[in-house]
C-alpha cells in the first residue's frame, strides 16, 4: 500500500559528491519525520540525518558540514546531498519514514537501500 524507494547511489572518488533520493508513494495521509541511515557489512545500522515535517534537521556528527538533508512535500520526496565524500562513507544507505496512510494508520517504513561506494 505504501512504498518507499531510494535512488542515487553509485561509485565516486573521495572528495566527490552524490545526491540520494527517497520517494514515498501510496495512500498517504501525512509524513512526519523522514531520515537516512547507513550500514556497512558486519556493523549495526547507523543514523545519518533526519528532517521533520516542518523542516527541522538533525545530523550525525560524522557528516555535519558535508551532508545536507531536505524534503519536497509536494512529491513526498526526501534528498540527501553528500559532498566531500570520504571512503568511510561507503555503505548501503536506507530511507526511513514515519507515515500515516489509509487504511493502515501510522507506521514506520524502510526502503530497500542504495549502495554508495567511495574510493580513495
Amino acid at each position: 500500500q505504501v512504498h518507499v524507494v531510494e535512488s542515487g547511489g553509485g561509485l565516486v572518488q573521495a572528495g566527490g559528491s552524490l545526491r540520494l533520493s527517497c520517494a514515498a508513494s501510496g495512500s498517504i495521509r501525512s509524513i512526519n519525520v523522514m531520515g537516512w541511515y547507513r550500514r556497512v557489512p558486519g556493523k549495526e545500522r547507523e543514523y545519518v540525518a533526519s528532517i521533520g515535517s516542518g523542516g527541522s534537521t538533525n545530523y550525525a556528527d560524522s557528516v555535519k558540514g558535508r551532508f545536507t538533508i531536505s524534503r519536497t512535500n509536494a512529491n513526498n520526496t526526501m534528498y540527501l546531498q553528500m559532498n566531500n565524500l570520504k571512503p568511510e562513507d561507503t555503505a548501503v544507505y536506507y530511507c526511513n519514514a514515519d507515515i500515516s496512510s489509509w487504511p493502515f494508520g501510522r507506521g514506520i517504513y524502510w526502503g530497500q537501500g542504495t549502495q554508495v561506494t567511495v574510493s580513495s
